[in-house]
């Protein structure tokens, strides 16, 4: 009767266990696509994510102001170095025109740095503003993607070669075309 009543004891603490047991998620199918970020800025017409080059070229135009200033300022710094190099070597320069010239080249080394920390910031604001919401709109858009064309995963199949983590793959799988189609025909979010 005790060994009767210690088996009737397991089976009940097995069967409750196996009630608090979660069941297990419905396998998926398991499908796996490979995806190339890079495709989205695709410079060809009608290729790559519309709004996404759209917001990329605004931070262009934004930011190319700041950038031409910088660019112009750093040729007449090399030329500046140029001019100081040969006073520094010419006999006869006035010790005044070289020390003029160098106080000059500091000045405008200086006014460089500025420029680009300053244009940095800026870029990284217009950035801010004008691209992230896109491309979390993307990574939104990514996931619906996924659910609705049933694929377990999608990875970012350049990082992942970069990273020598994927060796090669079948084509058939590369999703980037068919998810910028679905993405570009999305209406735009208010």
């Amino acid at each position: 009767m005790k060994i009767l009543f210690t088996l009737l004891f397991a089976l009940i603490c097995a069967s409750s266990v196996a009630a608090q047991t979660p069941a297990a998620a419905p396998a998926g199918t398991g499908k796996i696509g490979v995806v190339n970020p890079g495709l989205f800025n695709d410079a060809k017409a009608g290729a790559g994510i519309t709004r996404l080059k759209a917001a990329l070229k605004a931070v262009a135009d934004a930011t190319k102001p700041a950038a031409d200033r910088a660019q112009n300022d750093l040729s007449k710094y090399r030329t500046l170095a140029a001019e100081i190099d040969r006073l520094r070597k010419a006999t006869g320069t006035a010790p005044a025109i070289l020390q003029a010239k160098i106080i000059e080249a500091q000045d405008l080394e200086t006014s460089l740095k500025r420029q680009e920390e300053d244009s940095k910031k800026n870029y990284e604001k217009v950035y801010s503003e004008r691209v992230t919401p896109i491309m979390n709109d993307i990574f939104r858009a990514m996931n619906e993607y996924a659910k609705a064309k049933g694929y377990a995963i999608i990875l970012n199949g350049p990082k992942l070669e970069q990273d020598d983590l994927l060796i090669g793959y079948d084509d058939r799988y590369d999703v980037t075309a068919d998810f910028i189609t679905f993405f570009n025909a999305r209406p735009v979010p208010r």
